[in-house]
């Protein structure tokens, strides 16, 4: 968990900003839940590995005795935990509010998630998500509508050039089966092939015979993964998908990959590269997704940027009929960094650096006065001994220039130097 100096907070919000703004002109409209959920909530099954990183909360009134004799069920000594996710709460939250919200509901979320991580870099224990969910829409048009925004989104970000890899877990289970694999081995499987990018084909071979998998199936799988392959100027579409799956695919699930390529390619005509990418293997992780996965891409950096994919199945556990949902996360800690300063966003900043003899009226007007020109932030800072050390700090604040003032100078006449 990390504190935020001025700058750095700065920084942050005028990326959410950014983020916000997109996200409602494609139509969502944000909502917010508590940090806190019931423990049996955030350990239903649907959260992975997640749900073993969860923080829980002790229940009120319990006393040593009490700590001592259920410390063998977590469950008993704890009655809530911090979310994890925003998506469990979203689920909760449409369950609860159903009757006041329309038939289709575009969410927004954004807020901190916690999750005990081991510390070391890049792993937070506490970091913000960036949600949109469509809910109430079972076709292709939600998966575009979500993809298309988040490609919008990194754009306005200065981020331009960034992709999305795409599956369907219907279509991976498809895969399994017609190799051979048994449903009770593929939660292993999943893993292994999760690993693709990083051991290589070979790798993915060894460790499913280590987890002693169908023999004939790895067989068949391992000569899958090193089939001779022609390459394709364009990533997605019907030819390519059906070359990356093996003989049989289902046509309605080749129907509706191809639907949702055509639909995101028609809403970004101007983007030059096709922004998809079909990828047989792509599996995330979590245990709720149901249909089309997604993962966000962008050629600065080789790790993904966000992702998400369809849980019709959650919001059922909440509601006595299934309700169809979808949803993508930009993740907001990875991006930030990613992020240029625009000049605009740090234009007429300006510390304004008085003797101790001015008279507060005479700083206040000045203040003013830079305030209705072009100034969108002023700070006072009385003349220290070393202005140096202060106009250095000032600028590691944000801020772009600064001007002295003098008792009795007259409002107008301050000149206004840059920083740095």
């Amino acid at each position: 968990m990390r504190d935020f100096l001025p700058a750095d907070k700065a920084r942050r919000e005028r990326v959410l900003a950014v983020i916000r703004e997109r996200y409602r002109a494609h139509g969502f409209d944000e909502i917010e839940t508590p940090v806190v959920e019931e423990y049996d909530r955030l350990h239903a099954g649907v959260g992975g590995d997640n749900e073993k990183l969860s923080f829980s909360i002790l229940r009120r009134g319990l006393d040593a005795e009490k700590i001592r004799d259920a410390a063998e069920d977590p469950a008993a000594l704890s009655d809530l935990g911090l979310r994890y996710d925003l998506t469990v709460p979203l689920a909760r939250f449409y369950a609860t509010n159903r009757g006041q919200l329309p038939g289709v509901f575009r969410a927004i979320q954004i807020g901190p998630v916690w999750r005990a991580e081991r510390p070391q870099k890049g792993r937070y224990r506490q970091f913000v998500q960036c949600d949109i969910d469509i809910i109430g829409d079972e076709s292709a048009r939600a998966e575009a509508e979500l993809i298309t925004a988040s490609l919008d989104t990194i754009d306005a970000l200065g981020l331009e050039g960034g992709t999305v890899r795409v599956n369907d877990r219907r279509a991976l289970e498809w895969m399994l089966d017609s190799f051979g694999f048994t449903a009770d081995e593929r939660p292993g499987v999943l893993i292994t092939i999760d690993k693709l990018d990083k051991i290589g084909p070979d790798g993915v071979a060894t460790e499913l015979r280590e987890r002693q998998a169908t023999a004939s199936a790895v067989d068949a799988f391992e000569a899958f993964l090193k089939r001779p392959q022609t390459l394709e100027h364009n990533p997605y579409g019907e030819r390519q998908i059906r070359k990356a799956l093996p003989e049989g695919a289902p046509d309605e699930l080749i129907a509706h990959l191809v639907g949702l390529g055509e639909a995101v390619v028609a809403a970004r005509p101007d983007a030059g590269e096709p922004p998809l990418q079909y990828d047989p293997f792509l599996v995330r992780g979590m245990g709720y997704y149901t249909g089309t996965i997604f993962e966000l891409a962008h050629p600065s950096v080789s790790y993904s940027l966000g992702g998400g994919g369809r849980y019709d199945g959650m919001i059922g556990r909440f509601l006595s009929q299934q309700v169809p949902a979808v949803g993508f996360s930009i993740g907001f800690e990875r991006i930030v960094d990613l992020v240029a300063e625009r000049e605009a966003d740090a234009a007429a900043s300006i510390v304004l650096v008085h003797d101790k003899d001015v008279p507060v009226p005479e700083l206040l007007t000045h203040k003013a006065a830079l305030l209705r020109g072009t100034a969108a932030r002023v700070r006072l800072e009385r003349r220290p001994k070393n202005l140096h050390a202060l106009l250095e700090r000032s600028a590691a604040d944000g801020y772009t220039g600064f001007a002295t003032v003098s008792a009795g100078q007259e409002a107008g006449t301050l000149e206004v130097k840059p920083l740095g």
